[in-house]
């Protein structure tokens, strides 16, 4: 039986509306074999993911509810260091400024601060240092105290990510600049696609200035948290912030593959809400992660 052109036509567009993927409909093999594997991974989960991967070498991009907001949970404090540079690099601060860390400046959760004598002096470096590697919450506060949390929504506006903020210092929501927000949302509030796009802006030099953003990939290269994309990278170069807080797990970062490649994984309405490294919200990024390496390595 013959098919016209015109039928043909309306079956691949009926074959076609329902992928889910911003991808061209026909992919390079190794981006099909990709778009398969995390489709995989993101079924089985318990909880919703959402991710933004790009290779900057090549253009390839793969995401996945890449504008649906997200709780951010520690990943936030990547803006908050990108506006700490940023007013270093206006000179309306320095990194060498003394921070002196008393004892109603400490908060619980992640971090050494809370179990250090006070008072005890130090740098904005430090402490800018501590809230991205070890993602230190009373670090964390001492940061925002002297850039104050509305800059940080004034330099990711500038930088075109209008939707990433961050409500309150940690674990003090009760001061928090957007109630509503901090309710629903915690720390912070992103997209998969607006805090893949502050990384790219890093990787690029053009988040801050090429040398900033240099220092700041070198610091975020030096997280200490291995639980989630760099849970099964062991020897690849990642510069990444994570974070964790009860249903959402957070990853985002940078990898040299040698291709440069961006990688951000969100999830939220986890069933699993342990906090402990084989949470299945730390096993889905984690295995994306391996995906993404196998994939351009």
């Amino acid at each position: 039986m013959r098919i016209h052109p015109v039928q043909l036509a309306l079956i691949a567009l009926t074959l076609g509306a329902g992928v889910g993927h911003t991808q061209p409909p026909t992919q390079p093999p190794r981006l099909a074999t990709l778009t398969r594997t995390l489709d995989s991974l993101s079924k089985a989960h318990r909880g919703v993911v959402g991710y933004s991967i790009t290779n900057l070498d090549t253009g390839e991009h793969l995401e996945q509810r890449g504008n649906e907001t997200f709780s951010t949970a520690s990943l936030i404090k990547v803006p908050v260091l990108v506006t700490l540079f940023d007013l270093a690099e206006q000179k309306l601060l320095t990194l060498d400024d003394p921070i002196v860390l008393t004892e109603i400046d400490k908060v619980g959760g992640a971090g050494q601060l809370q179990y250090l004598r006070t008072p005890l002096t130090l740098r904005l470096w430090d402490v800018a240092y501590l809230m991205s590697t070890l993602s230190d919450n009373t670090a964390t506060n001492l940061v925002l105290d002297r850039i104050k949390i509305r800059r940080v929504w004034q330099k990711m506006e500038a930088l075109g990510l209008a939707r990433t903020k961050v409500h309150s210092g940690s674990m003090t929501r009760i001061a928090s600049v957007a109630p509503d927000s901090s309710a629903k949302y915690g720390l912070g509030v992103t997209t998969p696609n607006e805090m893949a796009q502050l990384f790219t802006l890093l990787a690029q030099g053009k988040a801050v200035s090429p040398a900033a953003d240099s220092v700041m990939l070198s610091i975020l290269a030096n997280n200490e948290d291995n639980s989630k994309l760099a849970r099964f990278t062991y020897g690849t170069r990642l510069a990444h912030k994570s974070g964790d807080v009860d249903a959402s797990r957070t990853d985002c970062g940078v990898f040299s593959l040698p291709a440069r490649v961006v990688a951000c994984v969100l999830t939220k309405e986890n069933t699993d809400t342990r906090y402990w490294v084989d949470a299945e919200g730390n096993a889905v990024i984690g295995r994306i992660g391996e995906a993404i390496v196998k994939a351009w390595k």
